[in-house]
């Protein structure tokens, strides 16, 4: 089967993620800082709880994605199977990873689409880079990206920290806001967007709610650090061509030592959601994402508390798939699942709404 060099980047992708360090150094999401006032007398028993919610017209058991990973080589459909079984046992989300290598050629184009086809009722999402989207001239390839598997919406995530640090990217944003607005308009599902770990700014969103964008991933900084990804890359000996993808020429090839001063670079998750947060009172249909480093059902509750309609997670996803399959990574779901149950509880919510009430103090 052909590997193409972005195939062959996204398993270098996963493979760092699984067995290097790429946390951040000396940033947190921001979560530590931030508890729920107890209630001694909830007045409801646990059996009364419920988590679920909706997202993308659909009604899911929990307020959780499982966020865009991977896609587009051969093991990619493999790991996208499991977490598509897992996602539809427990009924929560999932969106694929990049479609990029999708528009190259259709080698792994089974590596997507067997996530609807495993998960045929699930809110299912399509993901393509912000490089990509500066360049439409139209939305038929994103069409055909999004009925490759289905989609309910669709995601652009939005990378420039990525594409400035990676061999073989492209810094090329200008026009991506056009792009997004061309979405908005000719798409006939949600457009999402999405940060990959550096953060979305309250002005950040207030441009794409003026767009028409209908989902916003705040994925702030805090978790895994995507600058660490691709400065490994740059220290493995990783190159870049003469030319990024949209034909711009790489004079600058600076090397890890270069741009290590990147790796903790971003808004924390925490402070990018409340800066987002605060634009519900004039965009009241906006749904919010919150991601970067959530690890736990606890921060997911306090991601709602803040302001969040639904938490996405990634890498310790991914790890729990590979150490114990999906069995593992279901397992995985219902602990995250009864930490939720268990802040809802303790706080006196019976629903994801009330939760999102719920009053929170701040530690010193």
């Amino acid at each position: 089967m052909k590997t193409t060099r972005t195939s062959s980047r996204k398993e270098q992708h996963v493979a760092i993620t699984l067995r290097k360090d790429v946390s951040f150094r000396t940033k947190s999401p921001g979560f530590e800082r931030w508890e729920f006032l107890h209630n001694a007398l909830p007045e409801i028993n646990l059996s009364q709880v419920s988590a679920s919610t909706a997202f993308l017209g659909k009604t899911v058991g929990l307020p959780l994605i499982l966020s865009s990973m991977t896609g587009g080589y051969a093991e990619a459909a493999k790991i996208n199977a499991g977490l598509a079984e897992a996602c539809a046992v427990r009924n929560i989300a999932m969106g694929v990873g990049s479609q990029r290598q999708a528009l190259e050629d259709a080698s792994f184009h089974k590596s997507y689409r067997i996530a609807r086809e495993v998960a045929p009722e699930i809110p299912l999402f399509g993901n393509i880079g912000a490089a990509e989207v500066a360049r439409l001239r139209d939305v038929s390839p994103i069409r055909k990206l999004a009925d490759l598997i289905r989609a309910d919406g669709f995601a652009v995530h939005l990378n420039p920290l990525q594409e400035f640090l990676q061999p073989e990217g492209s810094p090329e944003f200008s026009g991506v806001l056009r792009g997004i607005e061309m979405m908005v308009r000719h798409m006939p599902i949600p457009i999402i967007v999405k940060e990959i770990g550096a953060g979305i700014s309250g002005a950040v969103a207030r441009r794409l709610l003026d767009a028409g964008v209908a989902v916003i991933d705040v994925a702030g900084a805090g978790g895994t650090s995507w600058a660490g990804v691709e400065i490994i890359r740059r220290g493995d000996g990783v190159r870049g061509p003469a030319t990024g993808r949209n034909g711009a020429r790489h004079d600058v090839r600076p090397s890890p030592d270069d741009v290590d001063v990147f790796w903790d670079w971003g808004i924390p998750t925490v402070d990018a959601l409340l800066q987002v947060a605060s634009l519900k009172l004039s965009h009241p249909d906006l749904v919010l994402v919150a991601s970067g480093g959530i690890s736990s059902g606890m921060d997911v509750a306090k991601s709602i508390a803040l302001g969040a309609d639904l938490a996405g997670v990634a890498r310790p996803a991914l790890k729990a798939l590979e150490r114990g399959g999906v069995k593992g990574l279901i397992a995985w779901v219902d602990r995250i699942a009864l930490q939720i149950r268990g802040a809802m509880f303790l706080t006196g919510s019976r629903s994801i709404d009330e939760l999102r009430r719920q009053q929170l103090i701040g530690r010193p």
